[in-house]
């Protein structure tokens, strides 16, 4: 049982078990609890001390099965509703099954011309959906948290480049702090991007016009004026996860043009707004960007992990992460060498399979309806917060997400964030949907996100009813422990 030499011919059976248990497990997507805490327990049977001798390929795969599927948050279905998660397509599904089972490393070409082919037309495809001109290129990440990475380390050489200083040999030694300028809407994400980089977490410079976020155009130009020619780095959001708001990226593209700062725009989820007309005016000033970040496991419904990061000067990718030679590696210019050498990653996942296998599927067209289907319901849940009593939006609802909180009648100002923070916990218990809580304009509240390609009306009914259910139960309990004081 120790050795896999041994087992070759379990190979085709192991892979039998997970298509038997597949059927059954995405059969029941769309009714299954998004978490079952009753399974919890099974989670002791993947425990222990490590096995001297192992139990054998069907033995273990089995387990893992049994404890998986009852186990998973089930994040692939259409009420998980607590990040900007998106499920996986049928044909990105497959896909992802096709890229376990070939095993390419997509370093370079000399390790696989087809990882290499298929992220170059899948890097092509995505630059054509959000309308991006025909000279930006990029390179596939593992989150968008990388392509912030990819993006920020371009914006570093380029600044360090402007204070005569090559970075990609010398490093940052000797410079000034690097201004870096945003509003309130910068996400974690691209600050830890910074914090990774050197620069700091705390580095961004933030202009901000209320408690919100929302950005301050001309605080920001006076920052930027004040700086005197200086070069500077500005940070734009398309969609943030509260409310799907974006920052005025036309705004700050003028700005950036104005003072020759670089551009950088994390739109996680929010560059798939580009896809439609009724949304696309949020990106306007996005092709003036000089980097881009975005996730594809959020609204283009691929399977983790999947960024991808864009870039205005693709030649300046291999310069900031080309690798130091090797005998037996080629460099980022050689006919054999590759994306490896033009993002952070090296030893790399041929991640554009399912990429290229969703966008063939379902192409503009399918793409399109699907930004378009989570909009409408988007606004229907908006509908059926606004005529329920007990339920307060916070916030419009410029693209798919939709922030609210529990207020029951009655029920004074101070005593809602408490009930409203029970109310999230109990919803990641009860498992019928999943929507944590946020902090809102001070106020703590719901904000699901609907990315899911499953996801219908019935299944933000259901949200909205059981929203009410349990908050009508924290709010009876948090009243008894009052009286009771």
């Amino acid at each position: 049982m120790g050795d896999p030499l041994h087992e070759q011919d379990m190979t085709l059976a192991a892979l039998q078990r997970v298509l038997d248990a597949a059927g059954p497990y995405l059969d029941a997507l769309p009714d299954r609890l998004v978490w079952d805490s009753a399974a919890e327990p099974q989670l002791r049977d993947l425990a222990g001390a490590l096995p001297e001798q192992g139990a054998g390929t069907l033995a273990a795969v089995e387990t893992l099965l049994r404890v998986g599927t009852a186990t998973a948050t089930a994040s692939a279905g259409p009420r998980f509703f607590h990040f900007v998660i998106g499920g996986s397509t049928p044909a990105a599904l497959a896909a992802d099954w096709t890229v376990s089972l070939l095993d390419q490393n997509a370093f370079v070409r000399a390790s696989s011309r087809l990882a290499d082919a298929t992220e170059t037309v899948a890097l092509d495809w995505l630059r054509d959906l959000v309308g991006l001109p025909a000279q930006w290129g990029g390179a596939l990440t593992a989150s968008a948290t990388f392509a912030n990475v990819t993006g920020l380390a371009l914006a570093t050489h380029w600044w360090a480049e402007r204070h005569g200083v090559d970075a990609t040999a010398n490093g940052l030694a000797g410079l000034p702090r690097m201004p870096v300028l945003g509003g309130g809407y910068v996400h974690p994400s691209a600050r830890k991007a910074l914090q990774l980089l050197g620069h700091g977490r705390d580095t961004v410079e933030v202009f901000s016009r209320d408690d919100v976020g929302r950005l301050d155009v001309e605080a920001l130009g006076r920052r930027l004026r004040d700086l005197d020619g200086a070069p500077a780095v500005i940070i734009g959001t398309a969609g943030e996860p509260n409310t799907g708001d974006f920052d005025p990226l036309a705004d700050l593209a003028e700005l950036a043009e104005q003072h020759a700062a670089w551009l950088h725009v994390d739109a996680a989820f929010g560059i798939f707004a580009a896809l439609s007309p009724r949304t696309a005016h949020l990106t306007a000033g996005l092709e003036r960007a000089d980097s881009i970040a975005a996730d594809a496991h959020k609204w283009l419904n691929v399977p983790y992990e999947s960024g991808f990061a864009l870039v205005r000067q693709p030649e300046r990718l291999g310069r900031a992460f080309g690798m130091p030679g090797a005998a037996y590696l080629p460099g980022p210019d050689d006919p054999r060498g590759g994306y490896g050498f033009l993002g952070p990653e090296s030893s790399r996942r041929a991640r554009a399979l399912p990429i290229w296998a969703t966008l063939a599927a379902y192409g503009r067209t399918g793409y399109r309806a699907l930004v378009e289907r989570h909009c409408d319901l988007a606004a229907h849940l908006a509908a059926r917060v606004d005529a329920a009593p007990d339920l307060e939006r916070l916030a419009d609802v410029p693209l798919n997400v939709v922030c609210f909180r529990y207020r029951p009648v009655g029920m004074a100002e101070h005593e809602l964030d408490s009930v409203n923070r029970q109310l999230g916990e109990a919803l990641l218990d009860d498992g019928r949907v999943y929507a944590g809580t946020t902090v809102y304009d001070g106020h703590v509240a719901l904000r699901p996100a609907i990315s899911n390609w499953r996801t219908t009306a019935d299944d933000l009914d259901l949200l909205v009813d059981v929203v009410q259910d349990l908050g009508s139960r924290v709010a009876r309990s948090q009243r008894a422990a009052a009286a009771d004081r």
